[in-house]
């Protein structure tokens, strides 16, 4: 029977010479979640490789693709001030970016050197969704794709997938709702779904980080006249079937007070992982 990776439990012996530790591909995806501790590097550094940044320690997407920016965590130094990451690690972010320039970390709380700056910190939480059950489902395209005709007018907002030429409707939805980050490339991290009510864009949600093994569903966000319909539950178990067709497993971020939100991830099936800390940084200069 072949093993699936993703509900393989931690093994009880973590010595060289356990099986599932050395096997490369269970211990490389999902079982090693360890991806998701700095999933925005992990993302950078692989399938995202083509929107990134990179300088040494540091990597950043593109600035129209997303505000992100990552340090690299396994370059350890005891006398750091933000508990292990090599200095140089800011030092090399410093130069990518420029100066007096800002970039949002998401992770442990950062503590970066003198002459930085942290204009924004918030808590949020990350959820993992193992559990989350898939929805198939016809997803209809093109530029009336959101148009219902007579005969299912009634059946409510029409599923649509997203693209470049939809993103001023993106940007405007965000703009309402405030989702989170979403720039005018965002749309090239990966599938954007929409419903649409009689042509208009009312919901939408779609993937941004791929870490080895995962993908994050973000931009989650809905007409506030639209809301408690399902909505946005419905657009993330249809991600999520294209997530899991490729082998991967959904996984998301959000604001630890966004509780409502919470909730809904919750009943769908994700769980919370860890909490993490969303910290606008600026460095140094003018």
């Amino acid at each position: 029977m072949r093993t699936d990776p993703r509900t393989v439990p931690a093994p009880d012996n973590p010595g060289p010479d356990n099986p599932v530790l050395n096997n490369p591909v269970l211990n490389n995806t999902v079982l090693n979640n360890t991806v998701l501790d700095n999933p925005v590097l992990a993302s950078l550094r692989g399938a995202h490789a083509h929107l990134a940044e990179v300088n040494g320690r540091a990597a950043r997407y593109l600035a129209d693709v997303s505000p992100f920016a990552a340090l690299d965590r396994t370059a350890l130094d005891a006398t750091s001030p933000d508990g292990g990451i090599d200095p140089r690690a800011w030092d090399d972010l410093a130069a990518l970016v420029g100066p007096a320039t800002t970039v949002l970390l998401a992770g442990d709380d950062p503590a970066p050197p003198e002459g930085w700056e942290v204009t924004i910190r918030f808590p949020g939480v990350q959820l993992t969704g193992e559990a989350v059950t898939g929805e198939a489902a016809v997803i209809a395209s093109g530029p009336d794709a959101g148009v219902a005709s007579d005969q299912d007018r009634t059946a409510g907002p029409r599923l649509v997938m997203l693209d470049t030429a939809d993103v001023p409707e993106m940007l405007e939805l965000v703009s309402r709702t405030q989702p989170g980050p979403f720039l005018p490339r965002t749309i090239e991290a990966g599938t954007y779904l929409g419903l649409r009510d009689n042509g208009a864009l009312v919901a939408m949600a779609g993937e941004r980080m791929r870490p080895p093994g995962w993908t994050e569903i973000s931009a989650v966000c809905t007409d506030p006249a639209y809301r408690g319909q399902g909505l946005a539950s419905r657009l993330i178990r249809v991600l999520t079937a294209g997530i899991r067709a490729r082998g991967e497993t959904p996984f998301l971020h959000t604001g630890a007070s966004n509780t409502g939100a919470i909730r809904v991830y919750e009943a769908l099936g994700f769980t919370h992982r860890r909490t993490v800390t969303f910290a606008q940084v600026r460095t140094p200069g003018r």
